[in-house]
């Protein structure tokens, strides 16, 4: 996160705030794999999901364009 845009920043945590209300809904599934992503304009958020402790880990924050390499 330190070495995104401060404004781009603010968004993702803004989103995964929202998202962290009801995760299913926001959290698209990635196919053979079991992270989830989440969309935020430009950028994407790859995180496990744990049903049971309730709890986002957030993997990694970057572009669409760099993030699935």
């Amino acid at each position: 996160m330190g070495r995104l845009d401060p404004s781009v920043a603010r968004r993702v945590v803004r989103k995964l705030e929202t998202a962290a209300m009801d995760p299913p809904r926001y959290f698209l599934a990635l196919v053979a794999s079991d992270d989830r992503k989440l969309r935020i304009g430009e950028y994407r958020l790859l995180a496990l999901l744990d049903p049971a402790t309730r709890t986002i880990l957030v993997e990694r924050v970057d572009h669409r364009s760099r993030i699935y390499r």
